[in-house]
């Protein structure tokens, strides 16, 4: 049976708490690409969507497609992910996903639409278990590098190629999903914010400008291990002082161009109490909406890094891990966003994503592309810990579906000049 024409941003609620209850547990979310919890939550999505007069595919990267077909060729593409990382939140990712699911409840449900709508739940855009965020999306885009991806390897020695496979996908083909790209029209996608602002400045709704460009860097000080006894402070070369001054630094940097910095991890070598660190590997990553600014962020945390290298007696060695330039969404979906979000709660804010999205992927395939985020308690996210309120998890559904259908008006009216 179709469901009922009119928008039920309840029944949004309902089925996230039922995701929730079948694929969580006391420590959150557990639907990790790649593993049985996943396929599961995959598979109870699928019965959802079984109930809708839609073609239902997965393409070669394991992304899974379901498609209104309408008047034009010409497809509103609306999507999200239900993967999480371990131990995550009930409304990360699945959010977009559900919230799509009933936007597309709703056009189905009023007939033919005018243009073609498709809804995609994009294969593994934690990236938790190998590593590697973006995975379905990037093979749509054609930005994945499969000879690159095939040496990641989980923490119990399974290839991410092996992993795949066990899901019905290979690594080497999956970049054969870009064929999804055709038609493509306008990509929408509903996101928790994961972050302070919005709750901040009281706004239930906001309207995401872009993704931050990403510096991701190994930063290996190497010093001399010694005796923690017998080694004078003015003799030693050690390598993990020289590592926290920059973790110190980053800091600054950051405040001083606008972005942000991360030291994530901490290695240092002989690793014992009783020994000055004679090796110690950091990670850094760094954050910005704007190119030239991330650049100069990149630099000053360099001449930092070779600063105190020098202070401490020590090398300095950098190897860059990953890089993505800054990602803006579409001026004209910006302002529809805009339009939408003011008519669901009065008042609209824009604001740039530091996180990465699948939204990223699709801008870089050349398809105009706009999110919207809404509130989230406290900013946390990654954390079973994390929540939105009710009624602003319904404004979100409803501004989605009120985009939703400018983006099919702003669609079908080019349709018709071309």
């Amino acid at each position: 049976m179709v469901a009922q024409s009119t928008l039920n941003p309840a029944r949004t609620i309902a089925e996230l708490k039922q995701l929730r209850a079948l694929t969580g547990d006391m420590d959150g979310a557990q639907r990790v690409a790649w593993t049985s919890t996943w396929a599961q939550a995959r598979a109870w999505f699928r019965e959802k969507l079984a109930e809708l007069p839609i073609e239902i595919a997965t393409d070669q990267a394991g992304n899974v497609w379901a498609t209104l077909r309408g008047e034009s060729e010409h497809a509103l593409i609306i999507g999200s992910h239900l993967d999480s990382v371990p131990n995550g939140g009930w409304l990360d990712g699945c959010l977009g996903e559900l919230a799509g699911l009933e936007v597309l409840r709703r056009i189905a449900a009023q007939g033919r639409p005018p243009v073609t709508v498709r809804l995609v739940d994009w294969a593994d855009e934690e990236g938790a278990r190998f590593g590697r965020s973006l995975v379905g999306s990037s093979a749509f885009s054609g930005t994945i590098d499969p000879e690159e991806l095939a040496e990641l390897v989980d923490r119990d020695g399974i290839t991410l190629p092996d992993a795949l496979k066990a899901h019905g996908v290979d690594l080497m083909t999956a970049k054969q999903a870009s064929v999804q790209q055709k038609y493509a029209a306008a990509y929408l996608e509903l996101h928790i914010e994961q972050g302070p602002v919005l709750e901040g400045m009281g706004l239930p709704l906001g309207v995401v400008i872009g993704t931050f460009g990403v510096e991701r860097h190994r930063i290996i000080f190497g010093g001399q291990a010694a005796h923690a006894g017998s080694t004078p402070m003015n003799k030693r070369r050690d390598a993990f002082a020289a590592a926290a001054k920059l973790g110190l630094a980053i800091r600054t940097i950051a405040t001083n161009h606008g972005g942000v910095c991360t030291v994530g991890s901490c290695v240092t070598k002989p690793g014992i109490v009783t020994a000055v660190v004679g090796e110690c590997t950091i990670t850094l990553d760094q954050r910005h909406m704007e190119a030239a600014k991330l650049a100069v962020m990149l630099q000053d945390a360099k001449n930092a890094a070779a600063r105190f290298a020098e202070e401490e007696q020590c090398t300095v060695v950098w190897e860059r891990i990953w890089r993505i330039d800054p990602i803006p969404f579409d001026p004209a979906l910006l302002d529809l966003a805009e339009q939408a979000v003011r008519e669901t709660s009065g008042s609209a804010h824009r604001l740039p994503s530091g996180p990465l999205h699948d939204a990223a992927e699709t801008a870089r395939a050349g398809i105009p592309t706009v999110m919207l985020f809404v509130q989230s308690l406290r900013g946390i996210s990654h954390n079973k810990i994390e929540d939105t309120d009710e009624q602003h998890l319904a404004l979100a559904v409803e501004a989605l579906d009120r985009l939703a259908s400018k983006a099919m008006a702003q669609i079908a009216a080019h349709a018709v000049e071309r």
